[in-house]
């Protein structure tokens, strides 16, 4: 969403290059206060228990109905790992051990920061949240890759599995640089 308005003084907000800058920004015509807009970090787990993964079917879009791991938009005045843990609380039921960073991805095509903790789920116990429509437990034969909400989230599956078949674990960055084609619900694949 644009600014109209400045938040500081109420004056009309111009687009331009602030002294000493490099970017366009948002700034007030007034005050000169610059508003800058940054990208998105995206916090979640890679839940495990028993040698499966647990994965949540999305009640909400985008990609309703689709799978996808416990993930969300972090909070302001939390650590990624405490994000990590509270969106895997609200989507799956589920409390996690405190895991290690396992996956970042720059998405910079639409300014987003995935990180992701490989987590072992302290009981084995889920429930769905609001935020999704069930919750289930999938060894490697079972996961519905088809039915993936995102193909970042096939990505780590597949790094996961990878790792784990390697018996060794270390933290990964990746950049994806290009917009994957995705099809959603109302759109006919090709």
């Amino acid at each position: 969403m644009k600014m109209k308005f400045c938040s500081e003084c109420a004056a009309p907000i111009v687009r331009l290059i602030p002294d000493g800058d490099d970017h366009l920004r948002d700034v007030c015509s007034q005050c000169k206060t610059i508003f800058y807009q940054n990208p998105k970090v995206i916090v979640g787990t890679l839940p495990i228990w028993d040698d499966k993964v647990m994965l949540c079917k999305r009640a909400i879009e985008p990609r309703y109905g689709y799978w996808t791991l416990p993930a969300g938009f972090l909070e302001l005045s939390e650590s990624t790992w405490q994000g990590a843990q509270r969106e895997t609380r609200e989507e799956a039921g589920a409390t996690v051990e405190e895991g290690m960073l396992y996956g970042v991805y720059d998405l910079p095509y639409i300014s987003q920061i995935y990180m992701f903790y490989l987590a072992e789920v302290k009981d084995g116990l889920h429930e769905a949240g609001v935020e999704s429509l069930e919750v289930d437990w999938f060894e490697r034969s079972q996961i519905p890759w088809h039915d993936l909400a995102f193909p970042v989230i096939k990505t780590m599956l597949e790094r996961y599995f990878l790792d784990r078949d390697n018996g060794t674990f270390s933290t990964f960055h990746e950049t994806i640089e290009f917009r994957p084609r995705v099809h959603y619900n109302n759109e006919s694949g090709d």
